[in-house]
């Protein structure tokens, strides 16, 4: 069953559509790529997915369990971003907001969950380090961890190794890939397509207007 599937979607802003007649569905456990040119319309594309703007028309549908608030997400970065002054430990946890309910405080299983994400991406001893005095490649690092505290069935990622050198390019995919054959549903912006290619199953075109 899909966990997510776009029917005659149409994205853009004040109802004038910069991409339209998209179709396709996604798998739980599906490794997914949304490539395109810069300014193609994938930003646009996903903002509709995460709920963050409405559709110009058709839909999008979840399905088996999945809701659209338990999406991880990982960002691209601003330069602003780059430079807060949290702890890596702090930003990891903030992973958890939605989950806080009504209440002010994290728990200490939303602890121990952030805990548990620092240690799969690899970055225990940075965990009291400032983000900011991080290298690129530690700073996704840390925001993989984070998108990863939002969810237990699928992840999101915007250009996740833009600005990063080629070495931790390909550790930045390698990371992906594990936590994509240990069940985690990937949807990923990218217009890397030769990079990409190597890992995902499924290839959306914005470009051609369909799956490769």
């Amino acid at each position: 069953m899909a966990v997510l599937t776009a029917k005659g979607l149409a994205v853009g802003y004040e109802n004038q559509a910069v991409l339209d007649n998209i179709n396709f569905e996604i798998e739980a456990g599906d490794y997914f790529c949304i490539v395109g040119e810069n300014g193609s319309g994938k930003t646009t594309l996903m903002k509709t997915i995460l709920g963050l703007q409405l559709p110009v028309a058709g839909s999008i549908d979840f399905g088996d369990g999945l809701m659209k608030n338990e999406i991880g997400y990982l960002p691209q970065q601003s330069v602003a971003q780059k430079d807060f002054p949290a702890s890596v430990f702090e930003i990891v946890l903030s992973g958890c907001q939605n989950s806080l309910g009504k209440r002010f405080f994290y728990t200490k299983e939303q602890k121990k969950l952030a805990l548990s994400n620092i240690k799969k991406m690899g970055i225990e001893k940075l965990k009291n380090r400032c983000y900011r005095e991080l290298s690129g490649g530690q700073q996704q690092r840390v925001l993989l961890a984070r998108a990863l505290c939002a969810t237990k069935k699928a992840i999101l990622l915007d250009e996740p190794v833009a600005g990063l050198d080629p070495t931790v390019t390909e550790e930045m995919y390698e990371l992906i890939k594990q936590l994509n054959d240990d069940g985690m549903t990937i949807i990923m912006i990218s217009h890397d397509i030769a990079n990409v290619s190597k890992y995902a199953n499924k290839i959306y075109d914005v470009n051609e207007g369909g799956l490769k």
